[in-house]
């Protein structure tokens, strides 16, 4: 609750219009009291004319719309604070998300993400858009009706004093299960979100692998899992309700027994008094039983609340960029490595003190056994993730000194499944091209990515739709797509995570013929599991346990390395090529 209250509060106007809006709330039922008793008591009592009361009818009409008004108002405040909020967390997600997206999608369990981003947000509306108004309303009101009370018969303000105090304990009581419970749900909601998404995504596999079955009753039994935590909280939520009504009517039965016996029997009260003191008792319980009821809802939220928490203050190791511009040149940049260590967290895999100069317009292979920190290392290069010591070098400064657009947009990074998105073949192709591009140019890019023969085999050519991922195009044609994007770009440094590893032979030709193109005016740093990529390179890096233990041409690696002559051997003997 306390993450959830600091945020309304920052809505200052807001709370302002609350704190007015519940003032006049207040008023408002204390006017409509008086006008109802003053009528019935003319009227009935007084014997009085009907056209005496027309003053005090056109009263209570006022306060009868004043009030509605003003709870349209006090919902629609509520109803707003809510969107703020909602979205300045979603957007504080995906900055935190953005600002490192390497991290977030190395921890996987993107369903979990999305129900904190979408569930999770969704739960804390409640707290601004009921319980928030309604505890604001529920503290003001009261207190204005117990005054007037007071005003009239002092003995029926003594009991509310006394019994009013039994709703919040009664809350506190309740509510601590409350959260307690609703923290267990959000968690099932959230297992049972994640679960739902993640099989979803990898359906396919599990049909082929005959396990679509044994997922099917892993959601099923996640499903039931969050229906036994959501009738947990309904049944506090009803019990809460039970108590609230029972504390409620016991103490409006004795100040009903007070005012009647003061009135009929011992004569000590007029009728206008316990009138009106009858009205405003169960107005003054009403208020607090709302709050009860808002009270339960606010419970709900601050379990959503904790895990949002949780996850904006999970540690990270954000990137951050200087204010330097890199310019085009018509040489690209050299990048230097200086005593680079990275790791993931303690007791996790790491990257030691590599350095290495990679010079301009050269093509630098990164070669070692699975695990050895290929992946990494190139991540590192493309500004990803930062190094945790030493520093990487663009041109004789420190990479982050500068601008993080002014980097990436001399950078293409080709991985062996790149992402493609729900759009068109031409949306896909001219993604994070800030200027204007005609469409012979895309034309011309897919041309030399060898995808242009595809597109015109299509009905709609580049408009063709396809799906979220790239369904609908085979894992050749995803590359295509990339490399089309990598020659509408023209960037300076190109990585390649081996994009041609697990396609067939034709299209490992194409796509290794546009790769030498692109690599004629770029600095070419490759990921490499194949030998013939291998003794190509200008510059090999050899990567053990994340430590660079030799760096040079093929033939020197063979003359210098034990292991690269081993790892070169096994791969000579199960590769014909």
């Amino acid at each position: 609750m306390k993450q959830l209250k600091q945020m309304a509060q920052s809505h200052k106007k807001k709370r302002s219009i609350l704190m007015t809006s519940s003032f006049l709330i207040g008023a408002s039922i204390i006017a409509q009291a008086y006008f109802i008793v003053a009528i019935v008591d003319h009227i009935f009592l007084n014997n009085g004319a009907f056209s005496d009361i027309y003053p005090w009818m056109g009263g209570l009409m006022v306060a009868l719309l004043l009030r509605a008004l003003l709870s349209y108002v006090n919902g629609r405040t509520g109803v707003k604070m809510a969107s703020e909020v909602k979205g300045d967390i979603r957007r504080n997600l995906l900055e935190k998300f953005s600002r490192n997206p390497l991290q977030a999608s190395l921890k996987g369990k993107s369903g979990e993400k999305v129900s904190i981003m979408l569930d999770s947000v969704d739960e804390v509306e409640s707290y601004f858009r009921h319980y928030y108004p309604q505890m604001i309303q529920s503290t003001v009101v009261p207190l204005m009706l117990l005054v007037a009370v007071f005003s009239f018969n002092w003995v029926s303000g003594l009991i509310l004093i006394v019994t009013a105090p039994f709703i919040p304990i009664m809350m506190i009581i309740i509510g601590k299960n409350t959260q307690k419970k609703s923290e267990e749900q959000m968690d099932k909601l959230t297992i049972f979100s994640g679960r739902f998404l993640d099989i979803l995504q990898g359906l396919s596999t599990l049909k082929f692998f005959g396990r679509a079955k044994d997922k099917t009753e892993e959601i099923r039994q996640s499903s039931l899992d969050y229906r036994d935590a959501t009738m947990d909280v309904l049944k506090i939520a009803f019990l809460s309700s039970l108590m609230l009504e029972f504390i409620s009517m016991l103490s409006i039965a004795l100040v009903a027994l007070e005012v009647g016996l003061r009135l009929v029997i011992y004569d000590q009260l007029t009728f206008f008094t316990a009138f009106f003191v009858l009205i405003l008792v169960p107005e003054f319980f009403a208020s607090l039983k709302e709050l009860g009821s808002a009270f339960h809802t606010g419970r709900g939220s601050s379990g959503a609340a904790t895990r949002i928490a949780a996850e904006l203050e999970e540690e990270e190791q954000p990137v951050k960029w200087g204010n330097e511009v890199l310019e085009h040149r018509t040489e690209p940049p050299s990048i230097e490595l200086r005593d680079v260590h990275f790791s993931y967290g303690s007791d996790r895999f790491a990257i030691h003190q590599v350095n290495a100069h990679l010079l301009s317009n050269t093509h630098v292979a990164i070669v070692g056994r699975s695990g050895a920190g290929k992946t990494t290392l190139l991540n590192l290069l493309s500004g990803l993730i930062a190094p945790t010591d030493g520093d990487i070098h663009v041109n004789n400064r420190p990479l982050f000194d500068y601008e993080e657009k002014s980097w990436f947009d001399q950078l293409s990074y080709i991985s062996q499944n790149p992402y493609l998105f729900s759009g068109t073949i031409e949306e896909n192709i001219v993604l994070g091209m800030s200027d204007y591009v005609s469409r012979d140019e895309v034309v011309e890019a897919a041309d030399k990515a060898g995808i242009a023969e595809l597109i015109y085999g299509l009905d709609e050519g580049l408009d063709t739709r396809i799906g979220e991922g790239g369904r609908g195009l085979s894992g050749g044609e995803k590359q295509r797509v990339a490399l089309a994007r990598a020659f509408l770009k023209k960037p300076t440094v190109i990585l390649f995570d081996e994009p041609t590893v697990g396609l067939d032979l034709k299209t490992e030709q194409i796509l290794q013929k546009s790769m030498e193109e692109l690599a004629r005016s770029s600095t070419v740093i490759t990921v490499a599991h194949r030998l013939h990529t291998i003794m190509n390179a200008d510059q090999i890096l050899f990567l053990e346990d994340g430590q660079l233990v030799a760096n040079g041409t093929h033939q020197e690696l063979l003359e210098l390395s034990r292991d690269y002559r081993e790892m070169v051997h096994v791969q000579q003997g199960g590769d014909a090529g």
